[in-house]
């Protein structure tokens, strides 16, 4: 999937998404990653919502997100309770999608202006 969107200089644009692989700012990643209008975090967490620990998600608190979008891959997939919880006890809201979803709401948030988090996991193996 094609997505474009222009934007101000300095920022973090996701352009495109394909199964195993995630485009922002003309380069290819193909590995779990968050993303924040000003922050790119490539050495992020998990490569499936199962595997994913509490420690991945407090890496959120960090990038002082008013929501997070967490793209779970191929289908959505909720985490564990307790994860979730982690995210919503501090304020912060947290939306569960598919990642193709996740990387077109990211964008339309950032041109809002929002403080958004999108916590994009790439399916491995796929």
């Amino acid at each position: 999937m094609k997505m474009s969107l222009d934007g101000a200089e300095g920022t973090y644009r996701i352009q495109g998404y394909a199964d195993g692989e995630i485009r922002i700012n003309d380069v290819r990643y193909n590995r779990s990653l968050l993303v924040t209008p000003d922050t790119l975090v490539t050495e992020w967490g998990p490569a499936s919502v199962e595997a994913a620990r509490t420690s991945d998600f407090a890496a959120f608190h960090e990038l002082d997100p008013e929501v997070v979008l967490l793209g779970t891959g191929v289908r959505q997939t909720f985490p564990s309770r307790e994860l979730m919880l982690s995210v919503m006890e501090t304020g912060v809201g947290l939306e569960v999608m598919d990642t193709a979803s996740a990387c077109r709401t990211y964008n339309v948030l950032m041109s809002e202006g929002r403080r958004v988090v999108a916590a994009l996991i790439i399916d491995q193996g796929r």
